[in-house]
This record gives structure tokens, sequence and C-alpha cells, in this order.
């Protein structure tokens, strides 16, 4: 999720507190791992269910309608249960820079801090989410006729691991002194917020600068989780400048668990490593090298339409990278190819293929923004191939002057030999792709079909299934799905302060007083989006600005297709640019190459791709133009 970890505990000495937690270490450990098999048997649970609500719907045509009902509540428990895993893991989306650079000892007292600022504000939480709980219990679900707490008592149980998770990752690196310390400065900080209380609500609109930019970046500036960040300023802005209560907050976490599209989420990244666990992606990738594996920037080309193939469906820009790159890398750099070439491609690759289906990052814009799903998987096809069709002419130009490698051309043999391989497999992503598209089932349940199949080829076909493995894989899927939907549940809640303040209503008059329309409000956008994408990645990103940003666009008259399409590449753009985008770290450590020696070759690619968004961003058709 980022690049570095700014409140790590490794490598550092035993501390006082340490020493008087171990039986406290004990019952965090034993609550993390039941956590973790717990959503996993979720997790399996929810592909059952969702399976038997396939079948009978498209196969019996006699639906089970509560299915999708249990599917839900379950939903919420794997969410928050995986988010508390994340945090144990590190696994939650924050950004590490800044501290990186102070002195060990300025990054120890830092995330003392950190950490003590976590606990109070998960307690915070958790005191909410029993009472969100408790308001709950009256509702019944429409049809298991279940008391809704069933559900919200996921927030509960998730909130209540997570603070005992920084309580003992806080004893790991404080002392007494340090953490009285910390105690007393955020006493002193929240004191002089309420005493400050009058002169923030006599500037208006104004303080929410103050929450949402100054508060919200110095919390990921000391490596404190961006979820949490959005979770703190906005309920310091609730308490303090409104009078709404901040169940809000919860409020708007609940929704984002229950949400039957966004449980496709962790469906389609259960698809993504099971298909690299089980050999799937690299039956296909291995029919590509020996289709193309001969030629001048063969395997160049191999990188770009196996990216092209998995992205996509895994959820996650490291996990599609992770999946590719031990399958092509090693033998480009057997063949003598510029180690920092390969990283600066393998990342443009992965920001260049955010736009195609079933891209979780577009379910998330469709969740936001309220534009049809299908249209944006629709959409999303031309985008992709300009940008894929951009990079290709980059690596033609740049092979030319090469000798061709040396390695021999695949005879029909062994191509049919591939092929025969990877048939089993090269139906899935097109099927994925084509049911949503098509719109004949939902985005869940495309996702379903997708890990059934992967299963059962798995085992019956590839004889590969490895139970560690597949066991490994889903505790990484349960983590990084509670760390998409809680950063998506509480950006939520700062959206809805946002729209509340009437802050929508003033950004709105701005941008329609920009000179020159709808052009330069698309330039602005591309430049506003890549900024976000280099500091808050792009689920929080979505969250936050969708809401606000797509009503302008359809004043000026763009259609919301095209317009998701220009936000989701241009945050790509800052996902994967250094020197602070994270995909770009992430591509340099999957590939195994410093940075540094990237970083020529990657401007190359960028400025290419960043010229891309800016056609695609003028050609409407190359996003609407399938429409229907």
């Amino acid at each position: 999720m980022s690049k570095s970890i700014a409140m790590n505990t490794e490598s550092v000495p035993v501390q006082p507190l340490q020493a008087r937690a171990g039986l406290l270490e004990r019952f965090e450990q034993l609550l993390g791992d039941w956590a973790g098999t717990i959503a996993s048997v979720i997790l399996v649970m929810e592909s059952v269910i969702l399976g038997v609500g396939v079948f009978s719907r498209y196969v019996l045509h006699r639906p089970i309608f509560w299915t999708d009902e249990l599917a839900l509540v379950l939903f919420a428990w794997l969410s928050m249960l995986g988010a508390a895993v994340a945090l144990r893991r590190g696994a939650h989306m924050r950004l590490g820079f800044v501290v990186e650079k102070l002195s060990r000892s300025v990054q120890n007292q830092v995330a003392t801090f950190a950490w003590t600022l976590l606990l109070g504000l998960l307690l915070v939480l958790l005191h909410a989410a029993v009472d969100f709980t408790v308001a709950s219990w009256p509702e019944l679900t429409p049809a298991l006729q279940w008391h809704l707490s069933f559900r919200t008592a996921s927030m509960v149980v998730g909130f209540a691991m997570m603070a005992v998770t920084a309580l003992v990752k806080l004893t790991h690196i404080a002392t007494l002194r340090s953490f009285v310390a910390s105690l007393l400065l955020l006493v002193s900080i929240g004191s002089a917020l309420f005493y400050l209380q009058g002169t923030l609500q006599g500037i208006g609109n104004y303080n929410l600068v103050f929450f949402f930019v100054i508060l919200v970046l110095g919390c990921i500036s000391m490596g404190l989780e961006i979820a949490f960040a959005f979770a703190l300023a906005t309920i310091s802005y609730l308490t303090l400048m409104t009078h709404a209560p901040t169940s809000i907050v919860m409020n708007r976490l609940d929704a984002a668990i229950s949400d039957i599209t966004l449980l496709s989420i962790p469906m389609f990244i259960f698809v993504g490593v099971l298909l690299e666990v089980t050999g799937l992606a690299k039956a296909i990738i291995n029919l590509m090298i020996a289709l193309l594996g001969h030629t001048r920037g063969g395997l160049h080309y191999v990188l770009l339409a196996g990216m092209y193939l998995v992205s996509g469906i895994s959820g996650s820009k490291s996990a599609d990278m992770a999946a590719i790159a031990p399958i092509v890398l090693p033998e480009m750099k057997r063949r003598g190819d510029n180690e920092g070439e390969l990283v600066a491609l393998l990342s443009v690759s992965g920001a260049m293929a955010e736009t195609i289906p079933p891209s979780i990052i577009l379910i998330a814009v469709g969740v936001a923004s309220g534009v049809s799903i299908s249209s944006l998987f629709i959409g999303g096809f031309v985008p992709a191939i300009v940008g894929l069709f951009a990079l290709a002419t980059v690596v033609f130009l740049r092979s030319r002057g090469r000798s061709a490698p040396d390695c021999r051309k695949a005879t029909g043999a062994e191509i049919r030999k591939a092929l025969l391989i990877a048939l089993p497999a090269l139906p899935l992503p097109f099927l994925i792709r084509a049911a949503v598209v098509e719109g004949v089932a939902t985005a869940t349940e495309v996702a379903t079909i997708g890990v059934l199949y992967s299963v059962v080829c798995g085992i019956l076909v590839y004889r590969q299934f490895p139970l560690k493995r597949v066991a490994e894989s889903m505790v990484a899927t349960v983590s990084l799905t509670g760390a998409i939907l809680l950063v998506t549940g509480l950006a939520g809640s700062v959206a809805w302060s946002l729209t509340q303040s009437g802050f929508s209503d003033d950004l709105s008059t701005m941008m329609q007083g920009l000179p020159g329309g709808a052009s330069v409000f698309l330039l602005v956008s591309i430049a506003f989006f890549a900024i976000l994408g280099s500091v808050l990645e792009g689920f929080p990103a979505i969250v936050l600005f969708s809401p606000l940003m797509f009503p302008i666009a359809t004043e000026y008259g763009i259609h919301g297709v095209h317009y998701a399409m220009v936000v989701v590449l241009s945050l790509s753009i800052g996902l994967f640019a250094p020197p602070f985008g994270v995909g770009f770290y992430s591509a340099c450590a999957i590939g195994g190459v410093n940075p540094q020696k990237a970083i020529k070759d990657i401007i190359v690619y960028m400025g290419v791709f960043a010229c891309s968004v800016v056609l695609i961003a003028f050609v409407p058709w190359f996003s609407t133009g399938f429409l229907t």
C-alpha cells in the first residue's frame, strides 16, 4: 500500500513498557491470528453463498433473495476483521517518506506520538461504534429479519481489536516518559483547539483548510494511516464546528461495508491472487513469450500485454506487478536489458492499465459518483489501448537500434504446446470483462464466477493449489479488503462534511469561473488529481472528490464516463511518478532495482503516458465511442 512504514517497530530496543506487556502481546497475537482465520473463512463462505445465488438465479431461474442479504452481513465482518489484520500487518494506506528523513531517535518520538494519537482515536471510534450498534438494534433486515446490530457489531469488534493492536505497538516503541509526554501534548493540542473554537467558527469555511488540509497532511506526514487521518479530521470538525453527531462517521462507514457493489472488491482481489497461485497467469504469459519472445523488444511487449490482461482484477497494482514481474523480468535481465528501463516500463504499464475492467478503482468511481459501472467498464477499454499503443511505440523506437535477442524462435510445436497449456486460462480474463461489460451479471456475481473457475482450473487442470499459499493469499486478500473499505468509509465521512459545509457549492462556483471553459477545467483536473494521486492514492481521493468534481464536469457538458477516465488516469500519474509515487517504489522493490537507476527511463515513459492522458481528455470518443 505504501513504500514505507513510518511507524515501523522492527529493530527497536526493548523498552520498559514492552517488558511489562508480554501477556497483552500474546493476547493481541491470538486475536490477530483468529481475525485472519475467521475473515478467511468468511471469504470462502462469501464465495459459496454468492455462488449458490448465481446458480439459482441464472441456472434454475429461481432467485434466492436472502443470499445477498447474508452476504452483506458477512461482508461487514470481513471488512472490519480485515481492517484489524491490515493494522497488524502495516497494510493500511500511508506515507512514510517524511518521517524516514528524520534521525532514528526523532522517528521513535514521532512514532510514539502517532501511536498514542491512534490509540486515543480508536477508543473514540469504538465508543461511537457501540452507540451506533445499540441504536441499530430495533431495525430488522428485510429478508432474514435479523437485527441490524448483527452487522454493525462488526465495527465494535474491529475497532476494539485495532485498539488492542495499537496499544501493543505502543508498548514496543514507547518508554513511560515518552508516552506521558505524548499524552500531555495531545491534551494540550485538544485544549488549544477547544479554546480556539470560536475563532475557527468565525472564519467560516476557511476552517476547512485547517481540518481537512493542514490536520490531515500533518497526520499523514508523521506516518498515521490515511483512513485514520480522515477520521480524526472529521470527528474534530464535527465536534468543534457543527452540531452534527459524530455518529455520521459510523453511518458512512456502515454504508461502505454494506454496499453490494463494493462486495465485488474482495472477490476480484481473490480472483487476482488465485490467477497467480494456481498458475493461470503464468500459463498466459508463457504463451505470449513463445509468440513474441524472439523479437526485438519482444519481452517488453509481453510485459505490456500481460499487465493489460491481468491488471484490474486483483485490486492492487503491487499484486498485478508481482504476478507478471517474476515471470518476465529475470529473462529480460538475462538478455542484458537495462534494469532501470524494465522497472520504468513495469511501473508505467501499471498506470496505463488502471481503466481496464473489472478495475476496482472504476467500481469505486461508480459508487462515489453515481456513474453506471457497466458504462465505466465499457469506456475503460479504449483509453487503456491508447496508453498501451503509446508505450508500445516507445518500446519500438527504443528497440530499433538494438541487436536481436540471443534466443531462438519458438517452433510451431512449442507454440502449440504453450497454447494448449494456456487454453483453460485464456477465457477467464475475457469472460470476466465480457460479462461485466455486457451486463449479463453484476460485478459481484462475475467475480464469484471467476473465483470458482480459478479454483476448478487450479485443482483439476493445472494441479496447482498449494494450500499454504492459498491460505496466505486469503489473509492478504482480507487485509487488502479491510484497508480499502476502511479508507473508503472514513473518507466518505469527510466527503459528507465538505458537502454539508457548502464547500461543494463554493468549489463549483470557482471552477465554473475558470477561463477557457471545459478545456481548462480538464487540464486543471489532470494536474489536481495527479497531485492527489501522489499523496492520497486512488481510493481515498476518489471517495473524497468524486461527489464534488463530477457535478462540475456535468455543468461543463463533460460526459461522466469521459471524466472518470481522465480522473483515474491522472491519479495513476501521481501514483507512479517519482519522487512521491508509491507505485513507482513498489515496482522498484518487486524488480529488485535501485530507484535511482530507473529515474531517467521512467521520465521518458511517464512523459509519453501523460501526453496520452491529455489526448484522452481532449478526444472524448476514446471514452464514450462505444457507449450505446
